[in-house]
């Protein structure tokens, strides 16, 4: 008898999902900036949203830079999922210009698009950042 309940509870907990992380957390690869490096950026949950903080940087001859000025400062903030692949209501901080930008993000497979505006809308940009892991 205890095989039978133990044999059960294992299907129902397989059965069951486990809280899931979102399909955004991983590693990012951003697109190359002006100077032609480009960052990875590390996503994972901050309460109910997520967030990015810099993890590693690439300069533009393609070498790893251990001494990247802004390593471990986050880049996304508050971004909060519907479900559906699309976030919104956060920041995305550009350190290139060292602005931020009210931000939006759609995932789509292994691509996070990822937009900001400042002055009402006026002003955006946004880059395709690829999935590392």
């Amino acid at each position: 008898m205890n095989k039978i309940i133990a044999i059960a509870a294992l299907g129902m907990a397989l059965a069951t999902p486990a809280l899931a992380a979102d399909p955004a957390d991983g590693v990012w690869q951003t697109a190359p900036g002006k100077e032609g490096g480009y960052l990875f950026v590390t996503i994972k949950d901050c309460g109910p949203n997520i967030c990015g903080t810099i993890t590693g940087a690439v300069d533009k001859e393609g070498k790893k830079d251990p001494k990247y000025e802004h390593l471990g400062k986050p880049i996304i903030k508050d971004m909060s999922p519907d479900g559906t692949g699309y976030y919104s209501g956060g920041t995305v901080w550009a350190p290139d210009e060292d602005k931020t930008y009210v931000s939006k993000m759609y995932l789509k497979g292994d691509v996070l698009t990822v937009k900001g505006c400042v002055l009402g809308g006026l002003i955006c940009r946004g880059q395709d950042w690829k999935r590392v892991k």
